[in-house]
């Protein structure tokens, strides 16, 4: 007899996010001494925070983990509750329900489908933007207008889609002559849209990107990142 990290037996490939999960909650939170197959239903949110920031690292391959408000945003996503603090979130506990079984509101899959999917696509498409700290990421549509909607014309910033798994968007302002201003989402790129042509070509491609907030120009920021292979046409 030998014991061994948790393993999870598939049928198809569809089922391999499930088994993901079902590995990464009994490797993070089953004790060692427990009854067999045995794993708490519910972890408080800081053990999950640690466990997700974790798991992020060592996927990606980087040394930049996940930041407070990267925290605060996945919490008011698991919870659904865009009403509490971040302090809130610290005493409550998450279920494997809300983990992996409940879909999130509006969208047709869980909050670890969600997230596996960032993983993925940060993994293979955006680990170096990633790690220079060229994402921000994990926040909110709205939260992203607010903060943008006081700056210059051609200010954006990145994150990952809410809508749709494993897609990365660009969020900029437009400031009108009469110093309106609107925010727009670019439709997100999935990893086979980033494999064809990488995130740099195409924020430079894009005219109307100018300065990646708070006020870094777009060629500081990202120049390092472009295919000199590419015209600048």
């Amino acid at each position: 007899q030998v014991l061994s990290l948790p393993i999870v037996v598939i049928v198809h490939g569809n089922q391999d996010n499930n088994a993901k999960a079902t590995v990464l909650w009994d490797n993070a939170f089953s004790e060692i001494d427990r009854v067999p197959f045995v794993v708490a239903e519910r972890v408080p949110w800081e053990k999950m925070c640690d466990t997700l920031n974790l798991k992020f690292m060592a996927e990606v391959q980087t040394t930049k983990g996940l930041l407070k408000e990267h925290y605060f945003f996945l919490a008011q996503k698991i919870f659904n509750d865009h009403s509490a603090g971040p302090e809130d979130f610290q005493s409550r506990s998450v279920s494997w329900a809300q983990f992996n079984k409940e879909i999130l509101p509006g969208r047709g899959f869980t909050f670890w489908q969600w997230f596996d999917g960032v993983l993925d696509l940060t993994k293979r498409c955006l680990k170096s933007y990633w790690s220079d700290r060229l994402i921000v990421g994990f926040i909110s549509k709205q939260y992203v207008c607010k903060l943008l909607s006081t700056e210059p014309d051609g200010t954006f910033l990145l994150r990952f889609s809410d809508s749709e798994i494993g897609g990365v968007t660009i969020a900029h302002v437009i400031r009108g002559q009469d110093g309106s201003s609107q925010v727009e989402n670019i439709q997100p790129f999935s990893a086979k849209d980033l494999s064809i042509r990488s995130l740099g070509d195409r924020i430079r491609d894009l005219g109307q990107l100018r300065n990646l907030y708070p006020g870094t120009p777009k060629d500081q920021a990202f120049g390092s990142h472009y295919n000199s292979e590419w015209g600048r046409g």
